[in-house]
């Protein structure tokens, strides 16, 4: 048998990094799987409403990528009141040819982090406002709300950034914070509505299961980036805001018509007619219908973002020296 490459978080975060070659890597993903390159099963869910837990496990094979990365995320969000992170995880990447485990990556959900927030880089490179000087606004304050800014920064020229959350405590410690990693403004806001009225993009990065933006909030040239619903149970925006955009988009119509925002609108019956991601990522111009049009992505997290993230950060701990063979 051949030797497992052990990979942690340290080894990860020191081989695996948020820029623009991996957001390109994510807009290829999504454009060979919209193509139907690519196998993909739906996800697999384990709830655990006892202790307000979920496991979601993911996977994808890639033709002409010699892995397959099977990636194991749980969220249980009661964790931070015992002084632990809501989500963690790991992947394991296997041998596309044998089977065979080639690496187990402890991430403790770091590079689902990266691709998710790549993700979000690609759907605003997409279809956001060209600007300049945009005013971007995020809901939530955790990881996930900074990596996207930051994604976002990465390809479009932001003037200022709006966060709410929850606890005003929160955002007030988010925007010190970002205000010093982008070097841009950063301020908190009262309500979602406030973040939406001002904003040229808006970015939902929350677990939560009452929507969050109304369809009466939407203005000429918003766009929005939706990706806390990634279960039949979440959604931060209320259903018709769907069928009221002009363009809206999926990562993959058929997991986002079972886990994602279009689940909400289809089951209340509204007329909505998504397309991929994939299909419009290699626009020269981007996708937006016009200047004015409201546009929305509904991201839920697909396998084949994990396959891509896992097999980049294996090759690249390998040319490294990272990580630790066992011997199985």
């Amino acid at each position: 048998m051949p030797d497992v490459l052990i990979l942690t978080e340290a080894d990860l975060r020191a081989c695996v990094r948020l820029d623009l070659p991996m957001v390109d890597a994510m807009a290829e993903a999504f454009a060979r799987l919209s193509a139907g390159e690519v196998r993909m099963p739906p996800v697999l869910r384990l709830d655990v409403p006892e202790h307000n837990g979920e496991i979601d496990v993911k996977t994808a094979f890639v033709p002409g990528i010699d892995s397959i990365a099977m990636k194991m995320s749980p969220g249980f969000f009661n964790n931070p009141t015992l002084g632990l992170p809501s989500l963690n995880g790991l992947m394991v990447l296997l041998s596309a040819r044998t089977g065979l485990v080639e690496a187990l990556l402890l991430d403790n959900g770091y590079l689902t982090d990266v691709r998710t927030a790549a993700a979000g880089a690609v759907a605003a490179r997409t279809l956001a406002p060209r600007g300049p000087g945009l005013t971007a606004g995020v809901l939530g304050a955790g990881t996930q709300a900074r990596l996207q800014m930051e994604a976002l920064a990465l390809v479009r020229d932001l003037r200022q950034v709006l966060v709410w959350a929850r606890e005003p405590a929160k955002a007030e410690a988010y925007a010190r914070d970002m205000t010093s990693r982008l070097g841009l403004p950063v301020h908190p806001v009262a309500s979602p509505e406030a973040a939406v009225a001002e904003s040229d993009v808006v970015v939902t990065t929350t677990p939560s299961r009452q929507p969050l933006i109304h369809q009466d909030w939407l203005h000429p040239g918003l766009h929005i980036t939706a990706m806390g619903s990634d279960a039949e149970d979440k959604g931060e925006l209320a259903p018709e805001v769907l069928a009221a955009a002009d363009l809206v988009v999926c990562d993959r119509i058929a997991q986002c018509a079972v886990l994602g925002e279009l689940h909400h609108a289809l089951d209340r019956g509204l007329s909505v007619s998504p397309v991929e991601l994939g299909t419009l990522v290699h626009a020269r111009d981007g996708a937006r219908p016009s200047e004015e049009a409201v546009t929305v992505c509904d991201l839920t997290g697909t396998g084949v973002q994990d396959t891509v993230i896992a097999t980049l950060a294996h090759a690249a701990a390998q040319r490294q020296g990272l990580g630790r063979e066992f011997h199985a």
